[in-house]
């Protein structure tokens, strides 16, 4: 919507531009784009080849698919797929998508080569920048904690994982176009409290649940005694007689 006179705009009547300090925009055009001097604007350019472990996943955004579509492509493909595959590596390159140049890991699952697109360094936050709380916790604690990752290790396939938000918005959907029942309403979400929580018997208890989810024999783990204060006791003097 244009802010002068509220008319809607339509694609034709939108261009880029470049806002200067004194307000005064600079048209950007497509030729200007397709000129510009990147090697990366036509094709990917690989940076280097690094081990896999060295990438942080939180680096890790979008990923592609590549596909050699001309035949001219498919040989320099090929080398390069077996090249990754032969060295256990995976290569860091630059690439231009939507007008801007961006850095990508390329690496190969069943014998594809993938693009996944990276976070340049000056756009990932610092971990020093998220307050972390100082909490003292027991070793049971740290104990059932384990216990639990420990119960919950293995027989996960994320083909089996779905989107139950999506599942319950269909079917709200087709309730609405007439075609379906609606979803069962779920049960209101405990308030948030502010009592003091026995974290113990939580990690306890999902031990417990998830052995049981799993058909596994519950093994009751004894918790420790709570330590109670001691009270004190003060004697009071008698009042001497006149």
């Amino acid at each position: 919507m244009c802010e002068l006179d509220g008319q809607e705009l339509g694609r034709d009547d939108i261009i880029r531009g470049y806002e200067t300090a004194t307000g005064t925009l600079i048209p950007v055009t497509d030729q200007d784009l397709d000129n510009l001097p990147l090697p990366t604007a036509k094709a990917i350019e690989i940076v280097s080849f690094v081990p896999a472990a060295s990438i942080d996943p939180i680096q890790i955004g979008a990923s592609y698919y590549l596909a050699a579509t001309e035949t001219v492509a498919a040989k320099p493909y090929e080398l390069l797929r077996q090249a990754l595959e032969r060295s256990s590596k995976v290569a860091v390159a630059k690439f231009a998508m939507r007008d801007r140049e961006r850095l990508g890991l390329l690496r190969v699952k069943d014998k594809v080569i993938m693009l996944h697109a990276l976070r340049w360094p000056d756009e990932m936050r610092s971990p020093a920048q998220v307050p972390v709380p100082e909490t003292a916790v027991s070793e049971e604690e740290v104990d059932a904690a384990v216990r639990l990752a420990e119960t919950l290790t293995g027989g996960l396939d994320l083909v089996d994982l779905h989107d139950e938000y999506r599942d319950a918005l269909e079917q709200v959907i087709a309730a609405k176009a007439g075609t379906g029942a609606p979803p069962a309403p779920t049960g209101e979400a405990p308030a948030a409290s502010a009592e003091v929580v026995d974290l113990m018997a939580m990690l306890e208890r999902s031990v417990q649940d998830a052995k049981a989810s799993r058909g596994e024999p519950a093994t009751v783990h004894d918790l420790p005694a709570r330590k109670t204060a001691a009270k004190k006791t003060t004697a009071k003097r008698k009042p001497r007689s006149a």
